[in-house]
């Protein structure tokens, strides 16, 4: 592959989806991966299979590990988009709606005490969910914290 950036998103698409695919048919899962780009970001599903436990991982740390390693490779391989997100069985999809349903009353909490809320910490994914539904409903959201303990304060609108 030659120095020069790879700029079309149709071929760093097709480039992870097919080191996604070989990379799991090494675990003898031969899955035909549905690929797609949101924005800037590369979205690529792995349909459910028998082996959704063990492409999700404890805490979604496989799922986390893969979605790496097609970001690595298309950095490695000259691709201008190199952001991925990896999803086995809408894992991710349904975890953000279960999100969404609790930051939604952690939402009518603040409304109705008018009192800031301090939220557990939480991973950047997350809290760019409750960013996003707190400012749906208008209140302001900031992070606090640093690494691990990074987390949410919602407040109402000044």
């Amino acid at each position: 592959m030659s120095d020069a950036l790879n700029d079309s998103m149709e071929e760093a698409i097709a480039y992870g989806k097919k080191y996604l695919e070989d990379l799991l048919s090494f675990f003898g899962a031969n899955i035909d991966i549905h690929a797609s780009s949101d924005e800037e970001v590369i979205q690529l599903s792995v349909p459910s299979t028998h082996l959704n436990g063990f492409l999700i991982g404890q805490h979604a740390e496989t799922m986390h590990s893969l979605q790496y390693l097609v970001s690595t490779a298309l950095k490695n391989s000259n691709y201008q988009y190199t952001r991925v997100n990896v999803d086995v069985a809408d894992y991710k999809k349904q975890r953000a709606e279960r999100l969404s349903h609790t930051a939604e009353d952690w939402v009518k909490h603040v409304k109705d005490s008018g009192e800031p809320m301090e939220l557990r910490p939480m991973n950047a994914a997350d809290r760019r969910i409750v960013h996003q539904l707190a400012a749906e409903y208008g209140l302001t959201s900031e992070s606090a914290g640093d690494g691990r303990d990074r987390h949410i304060v919602l407040k109402l609108a000044e």
